[in-house]
């Protein structure tokens, strides 16, 4: 799941990203609301966490142009208010939840769920292969009875290619879905990763490269 925070308050996007990236969750991080659209234009994000107040360009007019652009991306609205005619207003111009500030972390963690799962409606909260089962709500993983102890760039490999049904994923795209816009093209880190989980898997091997396409389930 690839998330974009979009805050000016720096220290507060910061530890939030740190949180969702613990939860397995790929994160980038704007500043403010010019640098944010931009990001979230070129970017395919699952959710953008986008701070109603920001100084620029407002909160309302980022998401309106998101709208405009026909981006796929949940807009999770985040507020210092909190009355209904706030809650109404955010919602009226077209975001798809709407969080006011402060806010418990497992809340917005589970408001970021849910809105993934909306973004790609054919992709139920648990991901099940023969006897591997992904808990994409609750962020875990298991062979059988075995729970498996997956760093967060296993967990989202597994939880894509699951996700793929068969189909095949090419590094490309598991670099682009998994990692953030830190990540290097040209980086092992997704051969490394597959190595990893592969291992975590254990046999028999449910994994299959496929020569110069990806992986597979």
């Amino acid at each position: 799941m690839r998330v974009l925070v979009i805050d000016d308050d720096e220290e507060l996007a910061q530890t939030v990203a740190v949180g969702l990236r613990r939860a397995t969750m790929a994160v980038d991080v704007a500043f403010d609301g010019a640098s944010g659209l931009d990001r979230a234009l070129v970017n395919d994000y699952d959710v953008i966490v986008l701070d109603r107040d920001l100084p620029g360009m407002h909160g309302d007019e980022v998401c309106a142009r998101l709208i405009a652009a026909e981006s796929r991306s949940r807009v999770l609205m985040l507020t210092a208010a909190s009355t209904t005619d706030d809650l109404i207003d955010g919602l009226g111009i077209g975001a798809d939840d709407y969080l006011s500030k402060p806010f418990d972390f497992p809340v917005l963690v589970a408001r970021i769920g849910a809105l993934a799962r909306r973004a790609h409606p054919l992709a139920p909260p648990v991901l099940r292969h023969d006897d591997i089962e992904v808990n994409v709500a609750r962020r875990t993983a298991q062979r059988g009875q075995r729970l498996l102890d997956l760093a967060p760039k296993e967990f989202g490999v597994l939880e894509l290619l699951l996700a793929a049904k068969g189909r095949t994923v090419s590094a490309e795209e598991l670099l682009e879905r998994v990692w953030d816009e830190n990540a290097d093209p040209f980086t092992t880190a997704v051969k490394i990763t597959i190595s990893r989980l592969r291992a975590k898997l254990g046999d028999p091997p449910v994994i299959r490269t496929v020569a110069k396409s990806g992986y597979r389930i």
